[in-house]
């Protein structure tokens, strides 16, 4: 090989070294560029999103700048409590049921700001009221009392989770002792003509707008979003239990199941009175809950019969235990009147719409111990729907036995009453 070539043979090798080189320094310089490239375009999006932002232009609106002097509240609230009707058809309760509550809870809802007048505790009860009354949506509230929907939305959520916290072990808590079931078994023997009988069982949907990502998990049988609310009733249209949240698409005995009401049920933990023989015999007869078709049937629990081959003592007793499940129905209808927020779709986040619900419910138990009831929202229920869903229903063979022992004390001379013959066809 000439010398030529050897010096040509060199100067290709130097240049590959080289182009490799560069090629190497080249990979790390885009390697150490790629967290800088990525900060870049992160900036870029957030700048983006930043000016898509709709800009506040005025910290308070002016068309609700004069909240003090033109709210509503500030116009009627004064005149309302010279009428107490008035104020009671306008907040449902009267004048002083409104000012027990504001005393018990004034202090939990009660704020301090440094720079701006903060909402009275008052006034934040009255707009949560007015709320659950009418079933007004924020918009409505904010330009009636003045208030952003915003703020209206934080003030309801706290209202109504301050009310549960602070009412519900005295207003709406299960019979702690003997003596207390005793006294619901007697109002109801007393009233529905049912003995031994110490709370009706029914559950009604409460319609909800589709909860995020749910699917079709709360889409009852009547095609509507809705959480079941499972209640148990006195024979003075109070509640004595709730459930709240189930899905719509649950059966009323698959929902009973999973309650605290079914566990201590049936381990014995509700301090039921011993079994009492029924008026004018000796056999000693267990206390028991009435439910409808949808509840399985037990030695805790009695259901209807099937309405097929109905003989006339199945119809009496169908008759007899609807004298007792009409309460529960009357309690539901007394509430969803008092409260439109259940004539429609409750537009809340699925925690806000059960705190909603659970608020009605102790709302309804201390106005009816406070103010009575109106008998007219007892013969019609709006808003809420049956759940018929009659899946997984269990029976229980000492419950058709235990059934049959209260027909035939219906059909007998000592049970009967004077007009179950002609009630019934």
């Amino acid at each position: 090989m000439t010398v030529s070539a050897y010096a040509r043979t060199d100067r290709q090798s130097a240049l590959c070294i080289q182009c490799s080189t560069d090629h190497r320094t080249e990979q790390q310089g885009i390697v150490v560029m790629y967290p800088f490239i990525n900060c870049l375009i992160t900036l870029y999006y957030l700048r983006r999103l930043r000016m898509k932002k709709k800009r506040r232009r005025y910290h308070v609106h002016p068309v609700i700048a004069n909240r003090l002097l033109e709210g509503e509240f500030s116009t009627l609230f004064s005149k309302l409590r010279n009428y107490n009707e008035k104020f009671s058809d306008y907040f449902g309760m009267s004048v002083k049921s409104f000012d027990e509550l504001l005393a018990r809870i004034q202090d939990h809802i009660k704020h301090h700001n440094m720079f701006r007048i903060p909402v009275r505790p008052v006034v934040r009860l009255a707009v949560t009221l007015r709320y659950l009354r009418t079933g007004q949506t924020f918009s409505d509230l904010h330009f009636s009392y003045q208030l952003g929907k915003s703020t209206i939305c934080l003030i309801v959520r706290e209202v109504c989770l301050t009310i549960w916290n602070v009412l519900h072990s005295e207003c709406l808590s299960l019979p702690r002792f003997p003596e207390d079931w005793l006294k619901i078994a007697s109002g109801f023997e007393q009233v529905a003509n049912f003995p031994n009988c110490v709370g009706c069982l029914d559950g009604k949907h409460v319609r909800i707008v589709c909860p995020e990502k749910s699917g079709s998990l709360f889409l009852n049988y009547k095609k509507h979003f809705s959480i079941n609310l499972l209640a148990m009733c006195d024979s003075e249209y109070r509640f004595t239990y709730i459930h709240v949240g189930s899905c719509g698409s649950d059966s009323d005995s698959t929902i009973f199941k999973n309650t605290s009401l079914y566990t201590k049920l049936h381990n014995g933990e509700l301090n039921l009175p011993s079994a009492k023989p029924l008026p004018n015999t000796t056999e000693p007869m267990p206390y028991v809950l009435i439910g409808d078709g949808a509840f399985g049937i037990s030695n805790k629990v009695l259901r209807p019969y099937v309405r097929s081959n109905m003989t006339h003592k199945k119809k009496i007793f169908n008759y007899r235990s609807s004298r007792a499940r009409r309460y529960i129905e009357s309690t539901f209808g007394i509430m969803s009147n008092k409260f439109k927020i259940f004539q429609r779709s409750i537009n809340h986040s699925l925690p806000n719409a059960i705190k909603l619900v659970k608020t009605c419910c102790i709302l309804h138990n201390y106005i009816r111990e406070r103010d009575g009831y109106k008998f007219e929202d007892t013969l019609t229920i709006e808003g809420f729907q049956n759940n018929t869903n009659t899946n997984n229903i269990s029976v229980v063979r000492s419950g058709d036995v235990l059934r049959d022992k209260f027909a035939n004390y219906f059909v007998s001379e000592v049970g009967a009453i004077p007009w179950q013959d002609d009630s019934i066809f």
